[in-house]
């Protein structure tokens, strides 16, 4: 199963994002259906279970009628994700790192899927990644950011590819070095037909910034699967500042301004391991939907 496959199927299920063209700096129409609201009074325990109030606010994966009862024992914790019948083995056994690659035409070409992970710098894309696998330093943490410089390919139980790409909106870096990293990371997404989705880290201790915004929107005008990993939702309120929960609230809030049904999100925490095993299950079902 290709990526044109897998997105004509997702577009009959009416999870593809429905762009207007004509609309300056993708603005797309701004009739989105209600998301899952979170109280700035409501715990983040108690919001992180809460069932959306309408199924067009989910995530229907393959295999799930979108007309069909949604029930809340068929909701990921942490997420608006439904577990459909592709859902399955989603045990990390064994990881390797295969390759880094400066270009797109040295990527592996051994026709394995792939999931991508994406993210603003020091968004704690290295941590998630190890708290995946749960193998210290398999992807590089630094406390400088902006280390990862490649692509690189960690093959996952031999089957599928975890894939590491430099974190964007490095400040430090060298608007000429912005620019090259934009191209070469878009090269990507447009030209591997094994990439299943997009994991976008945001990170839900800060406020929305307008950089994750421009991503998610370029990914979704791309017809890009993609899925919001909210990060760093252990964190406490500080000072004035606003909780995880409704810093994620204010994101949904301007993506649903962009998007007509809401992709995939999920809640996770690299310190805690909030969401992690929710996580791998969503991966498993788009993988394992992928391979039949």
């Amino acid at each position: 199963m290709n990526r044109t496959q897998l997105g004509t199927y997702t577009m009959l299920l009416r999870l593809h994002r429905q762009w207007t063209p004509h609309l300056p700096t993708l603005s797309p129409l701004r009739t989105s259906p209600p998301l899952l609201r979170l109280s700035t009074t409501t715990s983040l325990s108690a919001a992180t279970n809460s069932v959306p109030s309408s199924s067009s606010s989910l995530f229907i994966p393959p295999g799930i009628d979108p007309d069909e009862q949604i029930t809340p024992s068929m909701i990921l914790p942490y997420s608006n994700i439904v577990i459909g019948p592709y859902s399955g083995h989603s045990n990390i056994k064994d990881v390797e790192f295969v390759k880094g690659s400066v270009s797109v035409k040295d990527c592996p070409r051994d026709g394995r899927p792939e999931f991508a992970v994406l993210g603003r710098s020091n968004v704690g894309k290295s941590s998630l990644i190890n708290s995946l696998v749960r193998r210290k330093e398999v992807a590089l943490t630094s406390k400088k950011p902006g280390k990862t410089q490649m692509i690189n390919h960690f093959l996952v139980n031999k089957s599928w590819y975890l894939v590491d790409l430099p974190g964007y909106g490095f400040a430090t870096a060298s608007e000429s070095a912005r620019m090259d990293w934009s191209a070469f990371t878009k090269g990507f997404f447009l030209n591997r037909d094994t990439l299943v989705a997009v994991l976008l880290l945001i990170d839900a201790s800060t406020p929305p910034q307008k950089i994750d915004l421009d991503c998610a929107n370029w990914l979704g005008r791309n017809n890009i699967p993609i899925t919001f990993v909210f990060t760093k939702c252990d964190k406490k309120k500080v000072g004035k500042g606003k909780r995880p929960d409704e810093n994620i609230r204010d994101f949904q809030e301007l993506i649903k301004q962009n998007y007509r049904q809401h992709p995939a999100w999920i809640m996770t925490s690299s310190v805690t391991g909030l969401g992690r095993d929710e996580l791998l299950r969503h991966i498993s079902q788009l993988r394992n939907y992928w391979d039949n």
